[in-house]
């Protein structure tokens, strides 16, 4: 039985926090080619290249990145063993990190990772920016899974698994109406001021198409890409928004808001995105066993 050589995977650790041979070498005490001889042998045990020469220095390829996740772990856990019987008994840790796309639902967030929540044995790391700026994290495995309301097509450069986990028909929502005054679709919506989504997203041009169809006219209190946003302001404001309800659930659950009526061919889709790796994360069927009514059940 081939066992791992646990200085080789050290010193391969502190190799891939540097990206540089000569300085890991000064930082560890050993000569550069005793460094180099025994990354090759990792990466001999291994059967796979755990770096690339660049200009710059060595980058970890694919195989490299997902090394290096395991070596921290181990670190860690070692790290752990000492302190455990220096400070008391504590649990092993998970560590699942998610990023979100800023402008993207909390509630839909908080649904997501609901499983985890109060277990003992997970540490949750999250994230929010842009979605190049998460995906770019994504790729080099700082992150397990990105949450978006936008597919993410795969390319030549990266086979994104884009996976839609739920759809919700975006509403009408507002303060609640007087008793006996149910809103008329589409007559009641001519005129009225409203809380939109912001131009150049695909729920504002599916809106401008709805209205084009049904020959309304609307004005806008506020254009808002942020969920988080619309939630404040509807409940702020007297103008109704366009919005998905799970945005507002609490808010219809407790009266302080109502849904008016569906919108017609609106839709907001909420992905999950990851990238082909050969190890799956443990905490990964736990998140995605569920259905999109659980997801988005007011």
């Amino acid at each position: 039985m081939v066992h791992l050589n646990y200085h080789h995977l050290n010193y391969f650790r502190v190799v891939a926090q540097l990206g540089n041979l000569t300085r890991a070498a000064e930082q560890l005490h050993v000569s550069q080619s005793a460094l180099s001889t025994q990354i090759k042998q990792l990466e001999e045990q291994l059967g796979q290249p755990l770096f690339e020469r660049q200009p710059r220095g060595l980058a970890l390829t694919e195989a490299g990145l997902i090394a290096q996740h395991y070596a921290d772990t181990i670190h860690a856990n070692g790290s752990e063993l000492l302190a455990t019987f220096s400070e008391g008994m504590q649990q092993a840790r998970h560590v699942m990190r998610i990023g979100a796309v800023a402008t993207l639902s909390r509630n839909f967030q908080e649904s997501f990772v609901e499983p985890l929540l109060g277990r003992g044995d997970v540490t949750l790391v999250l994230q929010s920016g842009s979605l190049p700026e998460l995906l770019e994290k994504l790729a080099a495995h700082k992150l397990d899974v990105v949450l978006s309301n936008r597919r993410e097509h795969a390319d030549a450069r990266q086979a994104w698994r884009c996976q839609r986990i739920a759809r919700q028909q975006v509403s009408l929502v507002g303060r609640p109406r007087p008793p006996g005054s149910a809103f008329r679709f589409p007559e009641d919506l001519q005129g009225m001021n409203m809380i939109l989504p912001a131009p150049g997203s695909e729920l504002r041009a599916a809106f401008d198409r709805l209205c084009e169809r049904h020959k309304l006219r609307v004005s806008a209190l506020a254009e808002v890409d942020d969920m988080a946003m619309i939630r404040v302001l509807a409940r702020s404001t007297s103008a109704p928004a366009v919005v998905p309800t799970v945005v507002v659930r609490d808010e219809i659950r407790d009266g302080r808001l109502q849904e008016y009526c569906h919108l017609p061919t609106l839709f907001e889709d909420f992905y999950a995105i990851s990238v082909k790796r050969q190890y799956r994360h443990p905490l990964a069927d736990q998140l995605f066993a569920r259905t999109a009514e659980e997801f988005l059940a007011l």
